[in-house]
């Protein structure tokens, strides 16, 4: 019996260094600057599989991971999308999202939030409904 009013959540953390400079921006942020960068990835759903996973940790943890790879040790500002999107912890957090949800999951699953810390006090959220 499955109870449709109840809804699971589970959460991986994923850490990276990169640089990046803030065009337009008035102020030290427009210099190229680092951050160690930590990922929060959320993913919801009412429904188990048939192991009684919401999704498998490993799934979610490689699809995180070959972002992670892309972005870790690089100049954001030069990749792809970055090379024209402004690269704010604000759109990582999109494009993050974006990805991990494109290589995750079923139609059970959702990748609904992520948190982009630049640093332990700085944090921005991008979340769908």
């Amino acid at each position: 019996m499955t109870n449709n009013k109840g809804l699971f959540e589970v959460m991986i953390e994923r850490n990276f260094s990169s640089a990046h400079q803030l065009r337009g921006y008035k102020g030290k942020c427009e210099n190229l600057h680092g951050h160690n960068y930590k990922i929060e990835i959320y993913a919801r759903g009412r429904e188990l599989d048939n192991i009684g996973l919401l999704v498998d940790f490993v799934e979610l943890k490689a699809a995180a991971d070959e972002v992670v790879q892309y972005l870790d040790h690089r100049n954001i500002n030069e990749l792809d999308p970055f090379d024209e999107l402004q690269p704010s912890a604000e759109n990582l957090a999109k494009y993050v999202l974006e990805r991990v949800a494109s290589k995750v999951g079923d139609d059970r699953v959702q990748i609904y939030k992520v948190r982009c810390f630049e640093t332990p006090t700085s944090v921005a959220t991008y979340e769908v409904e």
